[in-house]
């Protein structure tokens, strides 16, 4: 398959072409790009040097990866009432040279000071229920916790003396069912380098998922449960960084970055020895083709007029210069329907409110209890935070439902995105890569995910760039004096690399990558924070790959950006794909 990029305004190939000739040649000169010089960069990652990587042999760093299986702590925790043996595998460095980080990082959730600074960024927490202690067919469920594609500390989420119901939680619902649950923290966008540099750019949180995995193959004869049926779990950041883990199984492109860090299965010559796909991903509200996703959410917020109708488009000029890219890009995918026809800008929208109206009446049919407001009454919404919960209500304008029948007989379109863009404010014109735009030196967007670790971020579109007007940020045509099709152009650009390996559209559908055969992906239907296009996309993709067995997609209905608020039905989801797969030991090599 062969794609224009809206981001960079050139034909991208998928990883036959420029992407594979180019890749292994440039892959470890990224790597060097990305981290500083060895004199001002710490030992543990000052690694751009090929005899480094030569010297090191791979069997003395795989076995300083060894799993001990007697090194545990125990906990009992409640399940549905019911005391649950744990076995705690506490703080496992997945990395034989894990990327040392200040004491002091800032986060969604403010500023913190962390304990382990030189692998809490690389580690991992494994629980093992005791229905799995002697079992090595158990499927592990492995969650990515980096919400807004920031860095993730390493974190428990099972506790000792905590209780948990199975049918809320899907940390009680994975113990339950006896799998090993994972708990994995990865570098990314906002981590603070022990020597104050940015070392979490992409794909730095794809690469150390990857390293994850790859322990726990290295292990998987020790090990509790079974690395041949890893279920990736995430929401957002963390439904993204699941979606590219899935998507690109053993390519080649990632071997620089895994042997800079010490992964597992990397030989001395920096050649992969070890597999790092997965069985099955279940992921939530995906941010993910962070390079188009600009283009996808200002062209959905912009076709029915949404933004002046709910007053957030004070950018209106600059807002429809960026959508106008989007019937390009989506042409450029190729991609068709379910019933065979071709997904376009111009079907895009009948697309999405089909997908509306089968959530809705997919969420009526699952339970008789189940109803949505008649037309003219009120949607009574209830959310949480930090600050506590707010209950608003929002008249039902848009969606006319027969009752009897529990099933739709008019949906508005131009009334039911103004609906969800009421829920939330519209995010700022671009979404995603605003930094160093307009004065902007906020990192409240993906800008700070892209450029080398010397700098705090980089503009990734062709318009963020072309637009930046931060002096001396390093980024945009003022510092450089390049247009962004001028220093894309050059071949020591690696904003381009950046993008395409934290991209599972880039390798869907490929040769290169083995693609999880299972998807299981939902985005709620009041989800503003990433456009309806995304998933779509995503989705008719995986339906396309035929590596992909089962992809399980759907708008979760009233459902905001979140993630794990149906877990029975998700849980029953992954048990099928297990059941259907049968003996993980017989299928080690599928």
């Amino acid at each position: 398959m062969q794609r224009l990029s809206a981001s960079t305004g050139r034909t991208a190939l998928h990883p036959t072409g420029r992407h594979a000739l180019g890749r292994l040649l440039r892959g470890v000169a990224l790597v060097g790009t990305l981290a500083l010089t060895a004199a001002a960069t710490p030992a543990s990652f000052a690694v751009a040097s090929t005899s480094f990587e030569r010297d090191r042999g791979a069997d003395p760093q795989d076995a300083a990866l060894a799993f001990d299986r007697s090194a545990y702590t125990s906990i009992t925790v409640t399940v549905d009432g019911r005391p649950v043996n744990v076995r705690w595998y506490r703080e496992l460095c997945y990395v034989a040279d894990p990327v040392a980080a200040a004491a002091q990082q800032s986060g969604i959730g403010g500023s913190t000071t962390i304990d382990d600074t030189r692998c809490g960024y690389q580690s991992m927490n494994v629980f093992v229920p005791e229905s799995a202690f002697g079992d090595q067919r158990a499927p592990i469920y492995f969650a990515v916790n980096n919400a807004g594609w920031m860095a993730s500390y390493l974190k428990a989420s099972v506790t000792a003396g905590a209780a948990y119901s199975s049918t809320t939680s899907n940390v009680g619902a994975a113990l339950k069912a006896g799998y090993v649950f994972v708990d994995v923290a990865n570098r990314s966008r906002g981590l603070v380098g022990a020597d104050g540099s940015s070392p979490g750019k992409a794909p730095a949180a794809a690469v150390d998922a990857k390293a994850a995995v790859r322990y726990l193959r290295l292990n998987d004869s020790a090990m509790p449960g079974s690395a041949e049926r890893i279920v990736v779990n995430g929401t957002s950041g963390g439904g993204a960084l699941s979606s590219i883990l899935g998507a690109s199984g053993n390519d080649s492109a990632y071997d620089p970055y895994l042997a800079a860090i010490g992964a597992a299965g990397i030989d001395a010559k920096g050649r992969s020895t070890l597999r790092d796909d997965v069985f099955a991903v279940n992921a939530y509200c995906p941010i993910t083709d962070l390079g188009n996703a600009d283009v996808a959410y200002e062209w959905l917020y912009n076709a029915l007029g949404t933004r002046d109708a709910t007053g957030s488009n004070p950018r209106a000029a600059d807002a429809a210069t960026i959508a106008a890219k989007f019937p390009a890009y989506e042409r450029s995918l190729g991609l068709r329907d379910p019933d065979g026809s071709r997904l376009t800008a111009g079907t895009m929208l009948a697309t999405i409110k089909k997908e509306v109206v089968r959530s809705a009446e997919t969420y009526l049919a699952a339970d008789p209890a189940h109803t949505i407001p008649a037309l003219g009454d009120n949607f009574v919404i209830t959310s949480g935070g930090p600050g506590g919960t707010t209950t608003k209500s929002y008249v039902n304008d848009w969606l006319d439902v027969d009752d009897a029948t529990n099933k739709v007989r008019s949906l508005d379109m131009t009334k039911y995105l103004r609906f969800v863009a009421t829920q939330a404010t519209l995010k700022t014109t671009p979404a995603f890569d605003a930094v160093g735009v307009y004065g902007n030196t906020t990192s409240g967007t993906e800008t700070n995910l892209f450029g080398p670790y010397t700098r705090k971020y980089l503009n990734y579109t062709e318009f963020g760039w072309d637009h930046n007007d931060v002096a001396g940020d390093g980024s945009g045509l003022d510092d450089t004096g390049l247009t962004w099709k001028q220093y894309t152009a050059r071949k020591s650009t690696t904003v381009d690399d950046q993008l395409h390996l934290i991209d599972p559209m880039d390798f869907i559908g490929t040769r290169s990558a083995d693609t999880a055969p299972n998807w299981y992906v939902r985005n709620g239907t009041r989800d503003r924070d990433t456009s309806f296009v995304i998933g779509i996309n995503l989705d008719r993709a995986l339906e396309a790959d035929p590596q992909v067995r089962d992809v399980d997609f759907r708008l979760a209905w009233n459902q905001p950006h979140a993630g794990n608020y149906d877990v029975p039905e998700a849980m029953a989801w992954i048990a099928g794909a297990v059941e259907r797969a049968g003996d993980p030991l017989r299928s080690a090599h599928r």
